[in-house]
C-alpha cells in the first residue's frame, strides 16, 4: 500500500514537472513572438518616419502618353523588402505612325446634300493595337525625407507582347450614296483619292479581321511619388521602352513597315498600398 502511494504519488510530480516545463515552454514562445512582433512594428514605425513604405502589396493603375500613341496599365506589386518589390503588369495601348495627322472632311452628296464626315488619317492603312502582360521590379531609389516629400523608385518591366493589326476603313462618296473600304492595290486609287473622302468609319469596322502579331518587350523606367500618406500613391513616370514583333507592321501607305517600336513615355500613376 505505501509502496503504491509512493509510486502514485512520484508519476504525479513526474506529471506536474513534464506540464510545468510546457507552460514554461510556452510561455517562452509567447513570449519571443510578442518580442518579434513588436520588433516589427517598432520598425514599420521607424520606415514610415524615414520615409520608406512598409507594406505588403499595392495595385496601381496608370494613363499614358508615347511620343507615338497612349496606353492605360494596371499594376500588382508584391514588397520582398521595404525597398524591392515584384511587379504584375497588364498594359493595353495603341502605336501611331509619326506621320499620322487627323484632319477633317465635308463634301457635297450626288443629291446636292453638304456632308460632313468623321475625322480621318490621310494615308492611313492599319491601326496597331498592343496588349502587353510583364514580369519586373521595383526598387526604391530615394525615401520621403517628410509627409511632403517626392518618394524616387527605379522601375524595370519585360515580358511578351500581343500586336494587334486592325484594317482602316474610310467612307467615300460614291455614286450613288456612299462606301466604306480600306486600302489594298485593288482599292489604292479610290483609298487616296483625297476629293472623294468623307471621313473615317470610327471603331464600327475591322474587328473580324484582327491579325496577330507576337512580340515582345523591355522599358525602364523613374517613378516620383508625392502622395502625402505613404497608404496611397499619386505619382508621374519617366521611362524609355522598346518593343519588336516577329511581322513587320504596315501602317501607313506606301511608308516601310516596322518591326521594331522604340518609344519614350510620361505616366500618372494612383494606386494604394497594403
Amino acid at each position: 500500500m505505501f509502496k503504491s502511494a509512493v509510486l502514485s504519488a512520484m508519476i504525479l510530480l513526474c506529471c506536474m514537472g513534464a506540464f510545468a516545463q510546457r507552460k514554461i515552454g510556452s510561455l517562452d514562445r509567447k513570449r519571443e513572438e510578442k518580442i518579434e512582433r513588436r520588433n516589427r512594428i517598432n520598425e514599420m514605425i521607424r520606415n514610415e518616419e524615414e520615409g520608406v513604405p512598409a507594406f505588403a502589396k499595392h495595385s496601381l493603375f496608370s494613363m499614358k502618353l508615347h511620343h507615338d500613341g497612349y496606353g492605360f496599365l494596371y499594376e500588382k506589386g508584391w514588397m520582398k523588402t521595404p525597398y524591392r518589390s515584384t511587379l504584375l503588369q497588364i498594359e493595353l495601348s495603341e502605336k501611331q505612325h509619326r506621320k499620322e495627322e487627323k484632319q477633317g472632311s465635308s463634301s457635297f452628296s450626288n443629291s446636292g446634300l453638304l456632308i460632313f464626315g468623321r475625322p480621318f488619317v490621310y494615308g492611313k492603312q492599319n491601326i496597331f493595337y498592343q496588349a502587353k502582360l510583364g514580369l519586373g521590379r521595383q526598387v526604391l531609389i530615394g525615401g520621403k525625407s517628410n509627409k511632403n516629400g517626392v518618394g524616387v523608385y527605379w522601375v524595370l518591366v519585360g515580358g511578351l507582347s500581343a500586336g494587334l493589326v486592325r484594317p482602316y476603313y474610310i467612307e467615300l462618296n460614291s455614286n450613288p450614296g456612299t462606301e466604306k473600304i480600306k486600302f489594298s492595290e485593288d482599292t489604292r486609287r479610290q483609298f487616296l483619292n483625297s476629293q472623294r473622302i468623307i471621313g473615317g468609319t470610327g471603331l464600327q469596322l475591322g474587328w473580324n479581321e484582327i491579325k496577330f502579331n507576337p512580340g515582345a518587350y523591355i522599358k525602364s523606367g523613374l517613378r516620383f511619388d508625392w502622395a502625402r500618406f505613404n497608404q496611397l500613391v499619386s505619382a508621374v513616370e519617366f521611362g524609355f521602352g522598346c518593343d519588336y514583333y516577329s511581322q513587320k507592321v504596315d501602317q501607313m501607305v506606301d511608308n516601310p513597315g516596322r518591326s521594331f517600336f522604340p518609344s519614350g513615355y510620361i505616366g500618372l500613376v494612383f494606386g494604394n498600398r497594403k
